[in-house]
């Protein structure tokens, strides 16, 4: 069982930034693809960043484009979101997805939930003045 940690969450201005982490349990993430989802309270869950094991392929929502950046860490094996100009409706818990791929060499994502193996508690970001 993995169990996957967030952190960086905070209260923040709008056109501020925030920078969150995600961390395994398990000292493999290197060989998880890993995304990011938020969710609002009302909404259903949104896929927002999405980056392979090799950090080769990224993708990003639309709502986010432009403004929010995956990364991988692997010498921390770590994933981290930094989120800049940052606006109200950006508020919510945000969740890191990880999904078994076998190799750190491998250049796949997933967008979908459900394609997800393990899943973070999650950490509140709430962008308000």
């Amino acid at each position: 069982q993995v169990r996957l940690e967030e952190s960086g969450g905070d209260l923040v201005s709008p056109g501020g930034s925030l920078t969150l982490s995600c961390a395994s349990s398990a000292s493999n993430l290197n060989y998880y693809a890993v995304g990011w989802f938020r969710q609002a309270p009302g909404t259903e869950r949104e896929g927002l960043a999405f980056i392979s094991t090799d950090n080769s392929r990224t993708s990003y929502s639309d709502s986010v484009k432009g403004r929010f950046t995956i990364s991988r860490n692997a010498a921390k094996e770590s994933v981290s979101l930094l989120m800049a100009s940052l606006k109200p409706e950006d508020t919510g818990i945000y969740y890191c997805a990880a999904k078994w791929s076998g190799s750190s060499q491998t250049r796949y994502y997933y967008q979908v939930p459900d394609e997800y193996d393990y899943w973070g508690q999650g950490t509140q970001v709430t962008v308000s003045s």
